[in-house]
């Protein structure tokens, strides 16, 4: 994917290669590794995969709509997570990050992919997402300055769960 950014021990940094195509219309695609949406996922995977008994070459694309939970017997086979943002304005994918960390325990990589812009980057890093396909019409350089956005955050988050006031004086 173009503009994609990861989150690494090190900060934030564009990828320099990524092997995934997004194939939520077409998997049909080549032989590369695939994100597919979940139904396209459920329908072209191997016994043992669906079984727990094999990893998943592809890797899943949570629609607004999809739930969450439905990945639960999954999640130890899938190499990536992806959950798509079709507008800005649709916020449904800030839950699913949230309850894929915090919920499922999901450690994987989940990566936020569509409509994805510089001034969500910091708060798609607090519901969870280490990745983020930013918009290929956007600069993915200026991007990295949206993750930089908040310093300090009051309320809990997946990356850290107690409140501000639980964090002061040691508490």
């Amino acid at each position: 994917m173009n503009n994609l950014i990861r989150l690494g021990s090190d900060g934030a940094e564009l990828a320099t290669a990524d092997p995934w195509i997004l194939a939520l219309t077409a998997p049909e695609l080549p032989t590369a590794p695939l994100i597919l949406s979940l139904s396209d996922w459920l329908a072209h995977q191997p016994e043992a995969v669906l079984r727990g008994e094999q990893t998943s070459a592809d890797a899943v694309c949570l629609q607004p709509d999809d739930e969450a939970e439905q990945l639960a017997p999954y999640l130890a086979v899938l190499p990536l997570i992806a959950v798509h943002f079709p507008t800005f304005r649709d916020g449904r994918g800030y839950s699913q990050a949230y309850l894929l960390r915090t919920r499922l325990g999901w450690q994987g990589e989940l990566r936020a992919v569509g409509d994805v812009l510089r001034d969500q980057l910091s708060h798609m890093r607090q519901c969870g997402f280490d990745a983020f396909a930013v918009r290929e019409d956007k600069s993915a350089d200026d991007a990295l300055k949206g993750l930089a956005g908040m310093s300090v955050l009051y309320g809990r988050s997946a990356i850290e769960p107690r409140p501000l006031f639980r964090r002061r004086g040691g508490l």
